[in-house]
């Protein structure tokens, strides 16, 4: 009988949010030179040890002047002052200014003894020369220089007075302030070159499981390896929260070795997170760890994604003598605390976004980050009665002046779930829409609110569906933030029908009957890709069915399948046989990739002797390539968008224009300037086996 662990009493979120609160997070404060204060929160109150200014100064160029000497001067009856000197810039005044006087300033200079005022030399003229001239006079008759104020002046005119800035004493910054450029100017202007602040909890992240593999070392997909996403994703997010990441290496699933990385980081962190070996199997530890070194405060939490969420807290002091503690360490005796994170990338960082990142904010004195939620429509039913919190990605589009004509200015929602094992989710949506646990179902056109990621969120100017193509993916770089989802040419069809995307991108043989405006397009040419030579003498389809070869076909939503289909069943005529009879005989035809290139790298890599591919793909990867026929490549848009500003735009790159001459080569360059890159003719010019459309079939 298994130990299995089960998630028999979830908790509600609530719940785990009250449990995490209950964790103690916060770091001693610490001093950290000036140059390295932007963005932490002080600690404490600052207080001006000085005047800033700390001294009287001129506020810009002129004449400083006994305001008294120029009562009642005007243009028609300015007043005369002999000019004494000139005062510079950080240099301490040489000259007083006595009654009938003045002296040259500069912005910034100290005000000489004697003088109350500036004016500004806008406002005054020369009138005489001297030996001793100040600046400009004219010395020939060796009487010193006058200066004929042109305007009166109160006491105080144009002078910034000791303390005027800040006065010594006075409460500069108080505690809980976030230091920006303008702070630390200010400290700067008092002379703090340290800054007393919050402490930046350490995170100890440590990524477990056998299948993980480091970023850069190399991935035995045979084995079921990955590469660890989880490590590198919640280290960026404890950062922007104001923690200080440590990672750990990562942990197989073994009891000791797993409680050894969890007690060390526990004596050298403040909180140690981990992600994956929570969830309900006999080969996890984790909740054993926790449950023998430290106390397990939850165990399962009611939202999805992210259900396998643990709390806890961990006992220190059971690092290994000879590890130590991490150099720097400010974490106190005791015990650290613990979360675990589920293993599925959208899972955890959902979690962690959701439940992790605010605590860590609170311990590092952070303020809450700018939020913003908008009110959007469905564009499609959901359903959903799994009766937990469901935390749903879902994208946007803002369909601008075609949705205000309809009277409906709401952007339009739609879901982005992959599934919890793909990180791609969470980069092709815009926020999350909050489904209480009570509502089993989304009617499309329903309003929901949807929490951006980020105020800075771009929703795309067009989204397009369908079939993934390399002549699209550069003519995509030619517009503003698009946003295209590679789903394949039937379901592109399907969700253009349903009204979400501006386009939907179809391949091959088509069987739905969308009411749809046809932009333009291209042709393909697709058959079998074979190792580099050739060296098993495929000639065609048939040879695939007849022979003993190993075959990578693509789903059924493809167009390259699509085409496939039907050369099949035109083989099949002329066996008169069955068409299933005959995939049955193809080794792998029900084994399939999602990507356009996967078959080929499969082929590539000695897994199959042949692979459903294009020319182009053949050619980038070194391979050989057997031709089955050309594809019509066909862009297709929802007829109530083919107004809209970006739909038009990628009309007009489809219809060419008049870059048509500039070099093949040049082609693959074609991101960056709007100007001077090639239109869809040097596209495909560079592309081997593409051509315009000539809308030959399959």
């Amino acid at each position: 009988m298994s130990d299995r662990k089960e998630f028999r009493d979830l908790a509600t979120p609530e719940a785990a949010r009250d449990a995490i609160a209950s964790l103690d997070l916060a770091p001693a404060p610490e001093t950290v030179p000036l140059r390295e204060a932007r963005g932490r929160v002080l600690a404490e109150r600052v207080d001006a040890a000085i005047d800033v200014p700390g001294f009287d100064r001129a506020s810009m160029d002129g004449y400083a002047v006994r305001a008294r000497d120029t009562f009642g001067a005007d243009e028609a009856d300015p007043a005369e002052l002999d000019l004494v000197g000139a005062v510079h810039a950080g240099a301490a005044p040489d000259v007083a200014v006595e009654p009938g006087t003045c002296a040259e300033i500069s912005t910034g200079a100290v005000m000489p003894d004697g003088a109350d005022a500036v004016v500004m030399v806008e406002r005054t003229d020369e009138v005489g020369g001297g030996d001793d001239g100040g600046a400009g006079g004219d010395a020939a008759d060796g009487e010193p220089s006058r200066i004929a104020v042109r305007t009166s002046v109160a006491p105080g005119d144009h002078v910034m007075t000791a303390g005027t800035d800040i006065a010594a004493g006075a409460r500069a910054l108080g505690p809980g302030t976030r230091l920006t450029p303008r702070e630390i100017g200010l400290l700067s202007a008092l002379g703090v070159d340290e800054a007393p602040v919050e402490g930046r909890p350490r995170v100890g992240i440590v990524s477990t499981g056998d299948e993980l593999v480091r970023p850069g070392e190399d991935l035995d997909p045979e084995r079921g390896e990955i590469y660890d996403v989880n490590s590198t994703t919640i280290a960026a997010g404890v950062e922007e929260a104001g923690g200080e990441p440590v990672l750990y290496p990562h942990a197989g699933d073994d009891y000791e070795e797993m409680e050894r990385l969890l007690r060390r980081a526990a004596d050298e962190c403040d909180l140690v997170l981990s992600s994956g070996s929570t969830s309900a199997s006999a080969v996890d530890v984790i909740y054993r760890v926790i449950e023998a070194r430290g106390e397990l405060l939850l165990h399962g939490v009611a939202v999805k994604p992210g259900k396998p969420m643990l709390v806890g807290r961990l006992d220190r002091g059971g690092a290994d003598a000879d590890e130590g503690a991490a150099a720097g360490s400010t974490a106190p005796a005791g015990e650290s605390a613990y979360i675990g994170l589920p293993g599925y990338p959208v899972s955890a960082l959902t979690i962690f976004r959701t439940f992790v990142a605010p605590a860590i904010r609170e311990a590092a004195g952070q303020p809450e980050p700018a939020t913003a939620t908008v009110e959007g429509r469905m564009g499609v039913g959901e359903r959903y009665g799994e009766g937990r919190l469901r935390l749903m990605p879902v994208g946007l589009l803002d369909l601008d002046e075609a949705a205000t004509e309809r009277g409906d200015d709401r952007p339009l929602v739609y879901p982005v779930d992959k599934g919890s094992g793909a990180t791609t989710s969470l980069v092709e949506a815009d926020g999350v829409v909050a489904v209480d646990p009570d509502t089993e179902y989304l009617d499309a056109g329903e309003t929901v609110s949807v929490d951006l990621f980020s105020p800075d969120v771009r929703p795309p100017t067009l989204l397009g569906v369908g079939e993934d193509d390399p002549a699209l993916n550069r003519l995509l770089d030619r517009l503003a933030n698009p946003r295209y989802l590679a789903v394949g040419s039937r379901e592109g069809l399907r969700r253009l029908r349903d009204g979400v995307p501006d386009i939907a991108v179809t391949a091959g043989p088509t069987d739905r009957d969308v009411d749809a405006a046809e932009l333009g397009g291209w042709s393909r040419e697709w058959g079998l890709v074979v190792p580099d030579g050739n060296p098993d003498g495929v000639e065609g389809l048939a040879d695939l069915v007849d022979r003993d070869l190993r075959f990578r076909n693509r789903p059924t939503v493809s167009g390259l399948r699509r085409s496939l289909d039907a050369a099949l069943d035109d083989l099949a005529d002329e066996r008169d046989a069955d068409r299933r009879a005959l995939a049955e005989r193809i080794d792998g035809y029900e084994r399939t990739a999602k990507a356009f290139e996967s078959p080929v790298r499969a082929v590539v890599a000695g897994d199959a002797h042949a692979g459903l591919g294009l020319r182009e793909t053949a050619a980038r990867l070194g391979c050989g390539f057997v031709s089955l026929g050309e594809q019509s490549v066909v862009v297709r848009a929802a007829p109530d968008r083919v107004d809209r500003e970006p739909v038009a735009a990628l009309a007009a790159e489809l219809g060419g224009g008049a870059d048509a001459d500039i070099d093949a080569e040049e082609a693959g360059a074609a991101d960056g300037a709007s100007d001077g890159r090639p239109d869809l003719d040097a596209i495909l010019d560079a592309l081997p086996g593409y051509s315009r459309n000539s809308r030959n079939d399959p």
